[in-house]
């Protein structure tokens, strides 16, 4: 038997994941055989399979926008010190299109913060393991989703990996490797189920950053941009929805077991915030709401 963690796309909505995580690993003392994630799951994997909760929990508890984003296309309105409102920063994004660039927004930055939380000896170790460590990307330039396994790569390589899997086009960077243009996996595949079972997975647990009923009235689109990130927003959901099915089909039929973990209510509508007080409560939601989830 082989059980696998699946951990959806969600931005700065992965410290509710990585709570849950946490209680899975350390508390439940579920021994994963595979991991497989998309944008910020793949950001989280690496760790998970180390047993690196802590460093995890540092990382996704610390992080601010600075740390994503080089060229920030959103601007953060406060009170109090509690965000309010997010809107696009129209400056920013016509200088960048003055200066030629592909996207609203960059981030350069999150690629440096990789680093910073995952270092070439943790994954000289993570290599050493038995673990299948797997995250997801989108090829643009040939249309299609790809899994990027740890131990096919060497330390840089599969970083610019997790990072080009984070990189939701056209809010953060486009970039090319190989050849090839690449972005968010989320794109592609949100919940990256199948390739759990591809990978061998005889359970899987599934933790998934948006309620399992969203129902969401958003205000009317008041302009270009507003009306695109709806538009992107509708169309991640509507993926997501595709890739449980899909998911929860073949698990059936292969008599694979499979639990969800959804978020108990919509944490944020601007997963692109990154609010450091913020996540530690998220955490702390995802580790109870697990806890409360599991038989004792």
């Amino acid at each position: 038997m082989k059980k696998a963690l699946v951990i959806s796309g969600g931005g700065s909505k992965g410290a509710f994941a990585g709570g849950a995580a946490e209680y899975l690993i350390k508390e439940a003392k579920i021994d994963y055989d595979i991991f497989v994630g998309t944008s910020t799951g793949s950001l989280m994997i690496p760790l998970l399979a180390l047993g690196e909760t802590e460093r995890l929990k540092e990382a996704y508890t610390s992080t601010i926008q600075s740390d994503i984003f080089s060229s920030c296309p959103f601007i953060v309105d406060k009170v109090d010190g509690v965000v309010v409102d997010t809107h696009i920063n129209h400056m920013r994004v016509a200088w960048n299109f003055i200066k030629g660039k592909k996207t609203f927004g960059e981030s350069k930055s999150l690629r440096k913060h990789i680093t910073k939380f995952f270092t070439e000896a943790e994954f000289k170790r993570l290599k050493a393991t038995h673990e299948k460590v797997i995250v997801t990307v989108s090829n643009l330039t040939r249309n299609v989703v790809e899994y990027k396994y740890a131990k096919d790569y060497n330390y840089e390589d599969f970083c610019d990996w997790i990072w080009l899997s984070c990189n939701f086009v056209p809010f953060m960077s486009l970039v090319e490797k190989n050849g090839f243009e690449y972005a968010d996996g989320g794109f592609g595949n949100l919940i990256p189920i199948q390739e759990a079972i591809d990978a061998g997975a005889t359970e899987i647990d599934v933790i998934v950053l948006n309620p399992r009923l969203q129902i969401t009235n958003k205000a009317k689109s008041t302009n270009a941009f507003n009306l695109l990130t709806n538009a992107i927003d509708f169309m991640i959901n509507q993926i997501a929805q595709d890739d449980i099915y899909l998911g929860l089909l073949e698990s059936r039929h292969s008599n694979i077991k499979t639990r969800f973990f959804h978020t108990p209510k919509l944490l944020t509508e601007n997963s692109f915030v990154f609010e450091p007080e913020e996540m530690k409560e998220w955490w702390e939601q995802g580790y109870n709401f697990v806890k409360s989830r599991l038989p004792k």
